[in-house]
């Protein structure tokens, strides 16, 4: 069922560079889209896709950064319509699909991509929230090796596949990987001084051998706690949330 107008926000994104429509009450982005997004080390010209691109965010964040041509797909029709929108009014290139990655279309299938970025759901069953919208974004109905299977299957040889996911999910995306990618390196993402890594961003190359590399954490706000209601993110996070920059690994 689409979004009504009263149902949204217009939200500002990599500091006003994009405004981007999200249900008020329903799966909306934070940081993670945009940390994926600039993860992903895609050139002008690469083809990316996006399994789950929800409202568009991460890609439409990558598109704002390097001139890709984006694919979109989206298990909701209401958020893939807010995908598109997204994209038209922003003025950038993202071809959006709904579909259930699971069971990709066909035509889908049979394209290759330079690279895919996903950030699947974080939770497994449990208690479903109220909107439906959020926990099917929240709470995977589909296995997480689906995921990386699927995403490996759209790769280029030599393609990057990018994840963003939490911590305890790192073995998880490993045994799903396997053997059929290499040169992975893992950026553990850190909320403060002296904490430990609660989230971390996986990049791999398909049919690569380089041996895997553990890198240094990102630390996304500066000292050990939130003392006032104001900005606190590191230098380096500031210049990536802010101002679409790279994330260095």
């Amino acid at each position: 069922m689409p979004f009504h107008n009263d149902d949204l926000t217009q939200d500002a994104f990599l500091g006003g560079a994009l405004q981007l429509w999200q249900p008020k009450a329903g799966y909306r982005a934070a940081t993670d889209p945009v940390l994926l997004a600039a993860a992903c080390p895609a050139k002008t010209g690469d083809t990316v896709l996006e399994l789950g691109c929800g409202a568009g965010v991460a890609s439409l964040c990558l598109a704002q950064r390097v001139e890709v041509k984006a694919t979109g797909i989206e298990l909701q029709s209401d958020y893939a319509d807010l995908a598109a929108q997204n994209a038209k009014e922003n003025n950038l290139e993202l071809e959006v699909i709904a579909a259930d990655l699971a069971h990709m279309p066909k035509d889908l299938g049979a394209r290759s991509f330079d690279h895919v970025i996903m950030n699947p759901p974080y939770f497994g069953p449990g208690t479903p929230s109220t909107d439906p919208g959020r926990d099917t974004a929240m709470r995977a109905e589909t296995d997480l090796a689906i995921w990386l299977d699927q995403g490996l299957k759209r790769l280029q040889p030599k393609g990057h596949l990018t994840v963003i996911h939490r911590t305890e999910a790192l073995q998880a995306v490993l045994a799903g990987l396997g053997s059929r990618v290499g040169c992975i390196e893992i950026k553990p993402l850190t909320p403060r001084p002296g904490r430990d890594a609660n989230r971390f961003i996986l990049r791999a190359r398909k049919t690569s051998k380089t041996p895997l590399r553990l890198c240094n954490a990102l630390i996304l706000h500066e000292g050990a706690a939130h003392l006032a209601d104001q900005n606190d993110y590191t230098e380096t996070a500031e210049g990536i949330l802010r101002h679409a920059k790279p994330l260095l690994f």
